[in-house]
């Protein structure tokens, strides 16, 4: 798998600000990167880094294989940028909007149209191409935007907080059509995002920025594991059979420091990984284990474990 956006202490100084400080960053190939951090941690100063919409002040970045800084249009030719805030010609039609963005990018007419007719059934809004923008929802205008950006077929999306002020459906609805596109033209897309279950549920792959910095970056898998050693583990019991005297058993086993009887089973709090001990006993007393569930971090842990430590 090739890398397709990398960084190499790219950093940004205002005067005496240092809205990016010494990043490295590294993104995959038809990959989705969560891209975390509060606001203000410097995660739009770098995507306009990426884009080459600014300059850095040191370090270096590659975005498809071209410097933004020295080859700015090269990069705009591949990326689609979908930013927090994104404008439309408002007295214009979806349709009007999206044809003057594909003559801007110099798509002929004819294929131009072909695009726009199938970006528009993509994105669910084929029965409004011929309504005005000013009369859309926010939820459908951030669709007629990922239509926008995706009109010159980019190999690359950069989406920052492409769920802002949307309700928890619309915001639904915008992260399983990302996903979807990504997942059927391979597009590789960095999300910029502080809502963490959003994220959790779309990247396998994160990084978190605090004060210009990456503080970390990798698998959310892994991370997680990280934090597993760190702190009590806690599995969810529950078997078929006579469970007479099970629960003592359960409480002696190595590592299990407390016991709470649940419905139909138990919650184990251990101190270690107790799961072979846990099967092994309950096979020994011929009884069929109906659930073995463990309590995995969720993100927003992982992403306070970090945060707090920088």
């Amino acid at each position: 798998m090739s890398t397709v956006i990398e960084t190499h202490n790219l950093a940004k100084h205002y005067r005496d600000l240092v809205a990016v400080n010494d990043l490295n960053l590294r993104v995959e190939q038809g990959e989705i990167f969560g891209f975390l951090g509060p606001n203000g941690a410097g995660k739009t100063t770098t995507i306009l880094m990426l884009l080459g919409l600014t300059e850095p002040t040191s370090g270096q970045a590659s975005v498809c294989g071209f410097d933004p800084a020295r080859q700015p249009l090269e990069v705009k030719k591949r990326v689609g940028y979908l930013p927090e805030n994104p404008g439309y010609y408002e007295d214009m039609t979806a349709w009007e909007n999206l044809l003057y963005i594909a003559r801007l990018n110099r798509i002929p007419e004819g294929e131009a149209r072909r695009r726009v007719t199938l970006l528009l059934e993509q994105v669910g809004l084929a029965a409004d191409g011929d309504r005005l923008v000013r009369e859309f929802s926010r939820g459908m205008k951030q669709r007629l935007g990922i239509a926008e950006v995706l009109v010159k077929e980019p190999q690359v999306l950069v989406l920052d907080e492409p769920t802002l002020g949307l309700d928890p459906d619309g915001a639904v609805r915008i992260l399983e059509l990302i996903t979807k596109l990504s997942h059927e033209r391979g597009l590789t897309v960095l999300l910029s995002s502080h809502l963490l279950h959003q994220v959790q549920q779309m990247c396998r792959r994160i990084g978190i920025i605090v004060k210009g910095r990456m503080i970390v970056q990798g698998e959310v898998s892994k991370l997680g594991s990280a934090i597993l050693k760190e702190r009590q583990w806690n599995f969810l019991v529950q078997v078929d059979g006579r469970t007479d005297a099970l629960e003592n058993e359960l409480r002696s086993l190595n590592g299990v420091a407390e016991v709470e009887p649940r419905t139909g089973g138990w919650l184990l709090r251990c101190t270690e990984d107790v799961r072979p001990q846990l099967v092994s006993l309950v096979t020994k007393k011929g009884l069929s284990l109906l659930q073995l569930r463990s309590e995995d971090p969720t993100l927003e842990e992982i992403y306070l474990k970090y945060f707090r430590e920088a």
